[in-house]
């Protein structure tokens, strides 16, 4: 369960549950749990971000997944 306490823009957040949802089951074969947390945790992302398109990375979907909600910049 993630706590989103500024959306900022709910317009594209089923689209990229279903972006993260395929590349989850391509990605976590055989792991549709793995698969489904990747897609909420996609989606969840998408809420902070304006406009239709999802611009988070990979990396930074699999952050979230693993636990890291900070928000923080990592280079």
């Amino acid at each position: 369960q993630y706590q989103i306490t500024d959306i900022v823009d709910r317009v594209g957040g089923g689209d990229s549950f279903m972006g993260g949802l395929i590349y989850g089951l391509l990605e976590y074969k055989g792991d549709d749990q793995k698969a489904l947390n990747f897609a909420v945790a996609a989606s969840c992302l998408k809420h902070t971000i304006k406009g239709d398109a999802n611009l988070s990375t990979i990396d930074e979907v699999k952050k979230l997944m693993g636990g890291d909600s900070s928000g923080r910049v990592a280079r």
